[in-house]
């Protein structure tokens, strides 16, 4: 199974490394280190790279190079998987998973990775089962390791890695019970000039934050459950209920956890919340060029959109930008000729513009192409597939249902056509 795993940072240096079988050599990330530098950017490494005696299968989150060593014929996604889980369990126990945090829990990081795996395979990876097998680091227990010379490693083995149920711990008590599931949608989308939606698809997941007592059983329905395609569980789920009712039925683990990804086709009609409108132009024999960009909301039902960022790549030929912002601050940087624009929240009665003119470089040909518009925001209490949960309810509590949406737009003209939109993630 898994050798090894090595953590390299973005500068190129393996900060931590783990060996479960024979220690493998660092030299073997030599072939990784030289198809990153193949690599326009870091989220374009290939995940699996072949080498005479190994294979090296990587993830990229937070800045960091999660790098499985192995050796033997493994599925590539098993492993893939498995390395996700080792950041969610990170950000977990730590709060942030970053290359500080990591290295200020380095003891604690050792540990977990002892538990996670066994001579190369996957043991425990659930969250309530490790937190019991290592006690996640505060202050206090630092303290207390610092001057008795304990460590954070439990005294008795958990409560339910031998049960039927091994996501979830016994004797689980709480004052309040209360059960909370986040819907969080992601658009892709093309769309023509004239604003018409050509081809969209939302993939979207239910984050849950449960706090039960005791060894609850719970049941959720979808209003409209024909809409999901390509659904993946968490293995609380009774699968085989799903397929025959469309309903969800599963003993929670405790505490924060994803119950289901989810994809919604493009044979569905999805209404996209915004819209950008932009008039970007330069001319053939002048060192100028006019750039004006108009960002508005459209079917939020009501909603407020937040967060919005705008980002553009421009052409080499640009040298700088002269704009003025109705709204929020905007920085173009001229050597990677990126321009950000923080708009923050649209106001439907004043929309947000950024306007002015660009200085292009003495000589140059006009572009092929107008740049790319990518547009960030966040849309809270909107589900955009109409997607909605009906949860059973269960005496003296109540289960909230929360929508949050969160998407990511790109703008562009190609020569065939003034204007093409693309949203995604």
């Amino acid at each position: 199974m898994i050798h090894s795993l090595f953590l390299i940072n973005a500068a190129g240096d393996i900060f931590l490394e783990k060996h479960w079988k024979s220690a493998v050599s660092r030299s073997v990330c030599d072939y990784f280190f030289e198809a990153q530098e193949r690599a326009s950017e870091a989220e374009n490494v290939p995940p699996v790279i072949a080498t005479p005696h190994h294979c090296l299968l990587s993830v990229y989150r937070h800045k960091i190079f999660f790098v499985a060593v192995i050796q033997s014929e493994v599925p590539p996604l098993f492993v893939i998987e498995f390395l996700h889980r080792v950041v969610d369990t990170f950000q977990d126990y730590f709060g942030v998973c970053s290359e500080v945090m990591i290295k200020d829990n380095v003891v604690v990081v050792y540990e977990v990775l002892e538990e996670m795996l066994d001579n190369g395979f996957p043991l425990a990876t659930e969250s309530n089962i490790l937190k019991e097998l290592i006690k996640p680091p505060t202050i206090l227990r630092t303290v207390v390791n610092t001057i008795t010379g304990s460590t954070n490693v439990g005294d008795q083995l958990p409560t339910g890695q031998l049960s039927v149920v091994p996501w979830r711990r016994t004797g689980v008590k709480y004052t309040n019970n209360e059960a909370y599931f986040d819907v969080i949608e992601e658009i892709d989308a093309i769309i023509d000039k004239s604003g018409s939606t050509i081809t969209a698809e939302i993939q979207g997941v239910i984050d849950a934050c449960v706090k039960l007592t005791g060894m609850p059983d719970l049941t959720l329905s979808f209003m409209n459950p024909r809409l999901l395609d390509d659904v993946s569980f968490h293995p609380c789920v009774r699968f085989k209920r799903w397929e025959s009712e469309r309903i969800l039925s599963f003993i929670p683990p405790d505490g924060n956890f994803r119950l289901l990804s989810y994809h919604v086709s493009a044979q569905n009609l999805v209404a996209i919340p915004v819209y950008v409108k932009h008039n970007i132009s330069f001319r053939d024999s002048s060192s100028l060029g006019r750039f004006e960009i108009t960002v508005g909301p459209k079917q939020t039902m009501g909603k407020t959109i937040e967060g919005v960022m705008v980002t553009s790549q421009m052409p080499k030929g640009v040298l700088n930008m002269s704009l003025t912002p109705s709204q929020g601050t905007h920085i173009f940087d001229p050597v990677t000729k990126l321009l950000s624009w923080d708009v923050g929240k649209i106001n439907p009665q004043k929309l947000p513009s950024l306007k002015g003119s660009m200085n292009l470089q003495a000589g140059t040909s006009k572009p092929d192409e107008n740049p790319t518009i990518n547009l960030q925001f966040k849309i809270q209490q909107l589900a955009i597939s109409g997607m909605s949960l009906r949860p059973q309810p269960i005496p003296q509590l109540m289960i909230p249902i929360r929508c949050i949406r969160s998407s990511f737009m790109q703008t562009r003209g190609p020569p065939e056509s003034p204007c093409r939109e693309v949203l995604g993630l």
